[in-house]
């Protein structure tokens, strides 16, 4: 199969799976324990960058084997509720990859991107910063 295809067969997969699974950003609920409250999650949206626009076309065995390992960071970090959504984004002018994730802080959310496999192995590097999920389908929201 064709590295490009492979990638994106792998982004699709990855896409699917981090399409939406956690709920819009909720206020908590009083505590009623005398123990400290949790800091809030808040949404943080997370901007994987390549390290050249051809990334897709031309990965090394080596780097195919990082964005593998970075799938599978992001899938498990999806079945734990921390990553609501992600995927690649198919610009022509270069592929990268975007995600949004719940954290407590802003060190938190960078700690969560720099552990990504790719980005601690030096291929991608991240952006982050704060947002609002102003949108998911109800279904995937709490009450």
């Amino acid at each position: 199969m064709l590295p490009v295809m492979k990638f994106l067969i792998l982004a699709t997969v990855l896409l699917s799976a981090c399409s939406v699974s956690a709920p819009a950003q909720q206020p908590a609920a009083p505590s009623t324990s005398a123990q400290p409250a949790a800091p809030a999650k808040k949404a943080w949206f997370i901007r994987l960058i390549p390290p050249r626009s051809t990334f897709v076309q031309d990965m090394t065995d080596a780097e195919k084997n990082l964005m593998e390992q970075h799938f599978l960071y992001w899938k498990g970090m999806f079945e734990k509720g921390v990553c609501v959504f992600g995927g690649p984004v198919l610009d022509p002018k270069g592929v990268y990859g975007v995600l949004a994730i719940m954290a407590s802080s802003e060190e938190e959310a960078r700690a969560i991107a720099a552990d990504d496999p790719s980005v601690k192995g030096g291929v991608n590097h991240i952006e982050v910063a704060e947002m609002r999920i102003a949108f998911l389908p109800p279904v995937h929201q709490h009450p």
